[in-house]
């Protein structure tokens, strides 16, 4: 019965795309490579020392734009991925998927590095129709042997930049000029990547963005009449039919040539209306453009359009109150963002009461309690600093000394909060803890100091 069922399933139709070409696109690929550009160049550019992106989970170190980021901020990398959270549903609810087809990596690499090498090994649609379906010879062991290596280079090349993203370009160099015995986990994990890449961009291809890709899956909720999308005018392209001399005029500007079709890298026909499958790429915007421009016809029978505008729904080509209202939590949420990134401190500590130890009686009539603390500087440079309390009466002894945090560093201390026992008044006393740098407090951090009091 279960084999009976699966022969039933259909079988995945293999999409040959036309080669796309129009303004759009060509707006699209200076998007696109200066996105590729920037992911390439990003781990390797340095600011103030220290790489322009970089997300060590290892280490726990996060590098943006040259600042130091360390799990102490992690409040601001929450408030840094909501606002990444609102930018999509905003940018969905007032463009449709523009980001899947303008900005993810995955259709900059798909359309604009891998298929373009397809074309130029293998030709256009036709012609890689024609070759798949060609008799078994040198010339196509060779067209697509070479295409492959050629697919599986770049895919451990894109690797190796992800890679440069989490232990940083100079570890990352370090592994590839040192023997590969000492890094064979480093290689396997290459390895492992480069094959998961190479797999996406040679075999699985549109199905990430109409199966595998959440997103996709969600613009159906969040797209109403009033979301700016790439869409069929219907009403002045029906009924769509081929021109033919003395033939009916009463049909709509759409020639039904299928050009719209053969260039979409999913494999809908856009005109059977807002699909899930639709990225957003214009390729089909370019291609109709083409030929109205060929019959003389206006323009944008394909365009960027809401459902609202297509009906002639005068209310729709109006305001759209979810966009205002994602609007404005977008510019509350970078509001403070900026408030927490520029308010960052350049030293945070972590102060504790030492495990396991009380309160130390002393002979000379003072008290004290041992406590441990972990002080990171966040700043591209080294720090002398000291520690002071607050706290009048009570004075700092370091067990071990340490006069200066070294850049990017951490420094774990053990010290001794004394104060003379006359001058406790109760059981449990709120102390504080400034960080001094150059008789300037960066830092200050709260303890309890127990005692009890004569």
């Amino acid at each position: 019965m279960e084999k009976a069922i699966a022969s039933k399933r259909p079988k995945r139709e293999w999409i040959y795309v036309k080669k796309p070409a129009g303004q759009l696109y060509r707006y699209r690929q200076w998007v696109g490579y200066a996105l590729l550009l920037f992911l390439i160049a990003a781990p390797l550019v340095r600011i103030n020392g220290e790489p322009m992106l970089l997300f060590n989970i290892v280490d726990r170190k996060f590098v943006i734009l040259g600042s130091v980021f360390w799990p102490q901020d992690l409040h601001i990398f929450v408030f840094g991925m909501l606002i990444a959270m609102v930018c999509v549903v905003l940018f969905t609810v007032v463009y449709g998927r523009i980001w899947c087809g303008w900005t993810c990596p995955q259709t900059i690499f798909m359309e604009l590095v891998f298929r373009r090498i397809e074309y130029w090994i293998e030709g256009d649609w036709q012609q890689q129709k024609r070759l798949q379906q060609a008799k078994r010879n040198t010339e196509w062991y060779l067209r697509k042997g070479g295409k492959h290596l050629i697919f599986f280079l770049i895919s451990f090349g894109i690797s190796n930049v992800f890679l440069a993203y989490i232990i940083g370009a100079e570890q990352l160099w370090q592994i590839m000029t040192d023997p590969i015995g000492q890094h064979i986990g480093g290689l396997i994990s290459l390895v492992l990547f480069t094959l998961v890449f190479y797999a996406v961009f040679a075999f699985v291809r549109e199905i990430v963005c109409t199966t595998i890709c959440p997103y996709g899956r969600l613009q159906g909720v969040m797209l109403d009449d009033k979301s700016m999308t790439v869409a069929y005018d219907y009403k002045r392209g029906e009924p769509r039919g081929h021109r033919k001399k003395g033939g009916d005029q009463q049909l709509g500007d759409c020639v039904d040539c299928g050009l719209c079709v053969h260039v979409c890298p999913t494999g809908i026909d856009i005109r059977d209306g807002l699909q899930m499958e639709c990225v957003n790429c214009t390729a089909c915007i370019d291609a109709c453009d083409a030929v109205m421009e060929k019959l003389n016809k206006p323009k944008r029978l394909i365009g960027f359009f809401t459902v609202g505008q297509i009906e002639g729904d005068v209310e729709a080509k109006s305001g759209n109150t979810r966009a205002i209202a994602y609007s404005v939590v977008l510019i509350v949420l970078l509001a403070v963002f900026g408030w927490l990134l520029f308010s960052r401190s350049q030293v945070d500590g972590t102060l504790l009461r030492a495990k396991g130890s009380s309160y130390q009686l002393r002979e000379d009539g003072t008290v004290s309690n041992l406590y441990s603390l972990e002080l990171i500087n966040k700043t591209q440079q080294d720090m002398p600093f000291e520690l002071v309390s607050e706290n009048a009466g009570f004075t700092v002894q370091l067990v071990n000394h340490i006069a200066e945090l070294k850049q990017g560093g951490v420094a774990q201390l053990s010290f001794f909060l004394v104060s003379r026992q006359s001058d406790i008044k109760s059981y449990k006393t709120n102390v504080k803890v400034q960080v001094m740098v150059d008789g300037n407090v960066v830092e200050t951090m709260k303890t309890t100091f127990v005692a009890p009091p004569l």
